[in-house]
């Protein structure tokens, strides 16, 4: 069964810092870019983060640069989001998708662009 699975959601304070995990099964995660997407209640879905097949490419939006990183090991057929620095506003269901390529832009590209999507985690931040 193909699938992304996240991981590594929850409650915590402002200021603090939370690992998320993207984990592929049935097929090999290191055949696609990764992006990592938001939505907060009442909102639209709004692009996060993306790092590339090999690694060579990583992509921020401007509300997350400097506290998110990106990575992955594909020997584990997984991506992580390390968030630090959490602030009330970061509050979201948060997606992991896999496409060809990395995307740039507020949305990182359109949906459709994306062949596997995730059910979402759950990042609250409040004290």
């Amino acid at each position: 069964q193909v699938q992304l699975v996240e991981s590594g959601g929850g409650l915590v304070q402002p200021g603090g810092s939370l690992r998320l995990s993207c984990a592929a099964s049935g097929f090999t995660l290191g055949y696609y870019a990764i992006g990592w997407f938001r939505q907060a209640p009442g909102k639209e879905r709004e692009g996060v983060s993306c790092i590339s097949s090999s690694d060579d490419f990583t992509y921020y939006v401007d509300s997350v640069k400097g506290r998110f990183t990106i990575s992955r090991d594909n020997a584990k057929n997984t991506v992580y989001l390390q968030m630090n620095s959490l602030k009330p506003e970061d509050t979201a269901v948060y997606y992991c998708a896999a496409a060809l390529r990395c995307y740039s832009g507020r949305y990182l590209g359109n949906i459709y662009e994306y062949d596997y999507w995730g059910q979402g985690t759950q990042v609250t931040v409040s004290s």
